[in-house]
């Protein structure tokens, strides 16, 4: 069987669709659940490029780290990348609020499949690390959190998020290294 389509002359033997991604909806049971899921997709999307690009910056140290020959070359290269980056974001994240900072945390954990304590004692030391804990504390955020949508219904509704943007366009999506 052919076809003519409208603004095409010659029939054809197929029409072309695009494709159509169906999800289930989420289960959202009352009005303070539906307005939880609002705040965190708001949160959610603002925090989420951070996220990406420090995922991006950790590929490309962790790659230049291993071009690098001496241990003391390497601790300087962290520490010179280190500067640059607070120097860059710092006035940024410091805007950000203490769940968007755990939100952030987890979505680090998600991009990389490495907690952020663990990425600080491993690419500096592990007193910074600490200390950096213990800071993080005073204002409520974890850095050892784990992003865990199986078990966490806030992270399920997290990856939910980023799926559903990711497929209205709203952001690049990447999908989980989680396996």
């Amino acid at each position: 069987m052919m076809v003519i389509l409208p603004g095409i002359n010659t029939p054809q033997p197929y029409i072309g669709l695009d494709e159509v991604v169906v999800y289930r909806p989420i289960k959202l049971n009352s009005y303070e659940e539906m307005r939880e899921y609002a705040i965190l997709k708001r949160r959610t999307l603002k925090v989420y490029p951070y996220a990406t690009l420090a995922s991006d910056r950790f590929t490309t140290l962790k790659a230049r780290l291993d071009l690098i020959k001496g241990k003391r070359k390497k601790k300087r290269y962290t520490k010179m990348i280190e500067k640059y980056i607070e120097g860059e974001f710092s006035e940024e994240l410091k805007k950000l609020t203490r769940s968007e900072g755990q939100i952030l945390v987890k979505l680090i954990h998600r991009e990389t499949d490495i907690t952020t304590h663990s990425l600080i004692k491993t690419y500096r030391n592990g007193w910074r690390a600490m200390v950096y804990q213990l800071t993080a504390k005073l204002f409520d955020i974890d850095l050892k959190a784990e992003f865990d949508p199986q078990h966490v219904k806030e992270d399920l509704w997290i990856e939910d998020i980023l799926v559903r943007s990711g497929v209205e366009r709203k952001i690049d999506h990447q999908k989980s290294t989680r396996k």
